[in-house]
């Protein structure tokens, strides 16, 4: 049996409505149309080549059953189209991947160009609606190859013969020097008319002008702008252009262990996700996104602030319901395969502070203001105030018992703080002494039963032994100043009982005597984010070589197309889980940006540069934030 690629073989192309994973041997293997959260009409990612694929690649070569990886792929220029190129015995040919931004019925473009000589080439498109449970219906009407299943219709439109065999739809054709062919597959519903017939070529040019001029808009010129520019394509790519919501993810079921069972659905809006997503993109220069996601918010939460949900649908959903697909073997035999996402239900506290955070960067940015995203505000701080004392599931959505997390303390301070900074500069009206003196009572509780002062480190949660990863972000937001013992302390414990020998970090224990937190059997990989705040820690409390050096190890984990799955195993050097993950390119951008900024602070031939707070917000100097939080200690 052919060992099935690995999570960082594969590339992304996207409409920014859905999107497409192509494999280096010239197979989408994952498709989901007409949405991200739609039922994948290729699902062979988290299965076999029964659950739809569709390959163009050279024909096998004999003695082999296929083509082999590409000799070489990338993204043409900052864009999302990408290319892979075969060099082959009788010549060399390039394919051209790529999803122009919608106009119509969503469409994956595939051109196959011949560069040298002549190659023998082969398309062969296995349609498997319902996430690989159904065989279509498969015909030809004028001249053009349909695949129809219940509401589903795919298109697939060539200059090239086609031919219906077993279920798969197959072209088999030369392509020689400075000869073209393209292949369209396009979606719409079975009932509706057939979608118009496209032109390959100018959709190629379309796609590509959209690709310069947004990138184009980037504001960040540092040392790392081609990891940071590769970031906001991926970030981009992962929004949903119709209502501005943003998954954090566009995959689901892709394992955190291989052979386990932590595999879940991301096709879906977090606040928290796409808080730090929005962040990271005004921090290099993009507002227009700022704008959709606050409409979305709106319309998502609507008038029923006091019943928020830590995640929404990208279109602002509220039934997410959870259920497995048993027909699917999952990927290298991980099961369950999950659609839908429990964690819809929980309480997790700390998502006030990153909306709030996020709102208030957008102030600074220059966002204009919106009074029914003042109300909503207002509403949520005071719904805030009634339950930061309770228990929750946390920022890692824990299936075990709630308990009094450190970091949803820090960040409801947080919330707290940033409204303070808004109503003091005339965005809110609220009560700012009663705002000021809650602030002070989350600090001090945090202090008081976060702390562990015989280790020197703040805990998981409340008397807890356990470490957490999120305790990093304690300077970062401001909560306490980086020249903190406590902060210093935390630092080092995370190193020494969540790290790795090469500085990749846990986000929590999951096995051994402090195992169990999560509700949760097996184990997981390390978390890219999560060392990306290690990289943050390190900055901040002085130790920039060593920052430096671990931003550098991180950005060798990507893949050859700049891309991050959201945890990676250190032992067997792989990626793991949902790819890309919107968390793991934030992570990058952010940390790029604070470098950048901690640098030119640094300087003696530059004036003083505001370090920022978590996800670029500026909170004025170290020393300014330091007088902020010693009053709270």
């Amino acid at each position: 049996m052919t060992r099935p690629p690995r999570i960082e073989q594969y590339g992304l192309i996207g409409d920014m409505q859905t999107s497409a994973h192509v494999c280096d041997n010239g197979s989408i293997d994952w498709l989901c149309l007409p949405r991200f959260d739609s039922s994948g009409c290729f699902a062979r990612m988290l299965g076999t080549q029964k659950h739809g694929s569709w390959q163009i690649a050279p024909a096998p070569r004999a003695g082999r059953s296929d083509a082999g990886a590409v000799s070489e792929r990338r993204y043409r220029g900052d864009s999302l189209v990408l290319e892979s190129l075969w060099h082959a015995s009788t010549g060399s040919v390039r394919v051209l991947d790529f999803m122009p931004p919608r106009d119509g019925a969503p469409q994956v473009i595939r051109i196959v160009e011949g560069l040298t000589g002549e190659v023998a080439m082969v398309s062969a498109m296995r349609p498997r609606p319902g996430y690989g449970r159904v065989s279509p219906w498969i015909h030809e009407v004028g001249g053009r190859m349909v695949a129809e299943a219940g509401a589903d219709a795919l298109w697939l439109d060539t200059g090239v013969q086609q031919v219906e065999k077993d279920g798969v739809i197959v072209s088999a054709f030369p392509v020689t020097a400075g000869q073209s062919v393209a292949f369209v597959l396009s979606w719409c519903p079975s009932h509706a008319a057939a979608p118009e017939v496209p032109d390959p070529e100018a959709a190629l040019s379309q796609t590509l002008g959209f690709w310069q001029d947004w990138t184009q808009e980037c504001t960040y010129d540092g040392p790392y702008r081609e990891a940071v520019v590769g970031s906001s394509i991926a970030l981009k790519a992962m929004t949903y252009a119709p209502s501005g919501g943003i998954v954090a993810a566009p995959t689901t079921s892709l394992p955190e262990e291989i052979g386990g069972g932590r595999n879940w659905d991301y096709r879906f809006t977090w606040l928290r996700d796409a808080s730090n997503t929005l962040a990271a993109l005004l921090g290099t220069g993009y507002r227009q996104e700022a704008h959709a996601w606050r409409r979305w918010l709106l319309r998502a939460v609507a008038g029923d602030p006091e019943n928020l949900q830590i995640m929404y649908g990208i279109a602002g959903e509220r039934d997410l319901r959870e259920r497995e697909l048993p027909w699917l073997p999952g990927y290298e035999g991980s099961t369950p395969v999950r659609v839908g996402n429990g964690a819809a239900g929980q309480l997790q506290l700390d998502v006030y502070g990153e909306l709030v955070e996020t709102l208030y960067l957008a102030h600074l940015s220059g966002v204009a203001h919106c009074t029914d995203t003042a109300v909503l505000h207002q509403r949520l701080i005071e719904h805030l105030a009634q339950r930061w004392q309770e228990p929750d599931e946390g920022i890692w959505e824990i299936r075990g018992a709630r308990r009094h997390f450190v970091h949803s303390k820090v960040m409801a301070w947080v919330a707290i703080d940033r409204t303070i900074r808004l109503v003091e500069a005339g965005a809110l009206d609220m009560d700012l002494v009663a705002l000021i003196e809650l602030r002070a009572a989350i600090h001090h509780e945090v202090c008081a039963k976060g702390f562990d002062p015989v280790r020197n480190t703040f805990t998981q949660s409340y008397g807890s032994q356990e470490l957490d990863a999120s305790t990093l972000l304690i300077p970062r937001v401001g909560f306490l100043p980086p020249d903190d013992p406590r902060v210093i302390g935390t630092v080092d414990a995370v190193r020494r009982e969540l790290s790795t020998l090469d500085g990749l970090v846990r986000r929590y224990p999951t096995i051994g005597v402090h195992a169990g937190v999560d509700g949760l059997a097996g184990d997981e990989g390390t978390f890219v984010l999560c060392s990306f705040w290690l990289v943050d820690a390190l900055a901040l409390t002085g130790r920039m070589d060593e920052a430096h050096a671990l931003f550098e190890r991180l950005l060798a984990l990507r893949n050859d197309l700049g891309l991050l799955s959201e945890e990676y195993d250190p032992i067997q050097q792989r990626q793991l889980g949902n790819f890309p993950q919107a968390f793991s390119h934030m992570g990058l951008i952010q940390s790029a940006l604070l470098l950048q900024q901690l640098a030119a602070q640094s300087s003696p031939h530059r004036g003083a540069v505001p370090v920022p707070a978590p996800r670029s917000t500026s909170l004025g100097s170290l020393q300014n934030r330091k007088a902020l939080t010693s009053q709270h200690a």
